[in-house]
């Protein structure tokens, strides 16, 4: 037997016309999927906020010629080994290197980690993203993400 529930909301018909317009731009196939998603991300928010363990994803853009920042992104990343899980380092052009680190650990410490790059010369871009609330097993009904 399915733990699925159906219920109603009741929306301003312009509104809805407007958020059907941007799930089908993002590829939902209905509203449903598009409703569980804005659940998770709000779910993943309040655990962020309440110091819960979380996923989550630190983008850099950085220029490869400041050679302290380079050895200050890899000092940062043996300081925080329990809390970056993976690291992945793509060349966009001569001038910037684009840095994608996958983390886990409470949204304070995540956000101390990002903040220590952030304002350092030579870091053009700094963006650390909330991906998932972490707990022991997986949510009922989880769904791989979009990709």
């Amino acid at each position: 037997m399915s733990d699925l529930v159906r219920f109603g909301v009741a929306m301003d018909r312009a509104l809805l016309a407007e958020f059907d317009r941007r799930i089908t731009a993002q590829g939902y196939e209905n509203r449903s999927e598009a409703l569980r998603d804005l659940v998770r991300a709000d779910l993943t928010r309040a655990a962020w906020d309440e110091g819960a363990e979380v996923a989550a994803t630190l983008t850099v853009v950085y220029a490869p010629e400041v050679r302290e920042l380079v050895q200050r992104i890899s000092a940062l990343e043996e300081q925080h080994a329990g809390s970056v899980i993976s690291s992945l380092l793509v060349r966009l052009d001569e001038g910037r290197l684009l840095q994608i680190m996958a983390l886990k650990g409470r949204g304070a410490a995540l956000t101390e980690l990002a903040g220590q790059l952030a304002g350092a010369k030579g870091v053009l871009s700094c963006a650390l993203t909330p991906a998932a609330a972490l707990s022991e097993a997986a949510p009922e009904g989880a769904r791989r993400p979009r990709g």
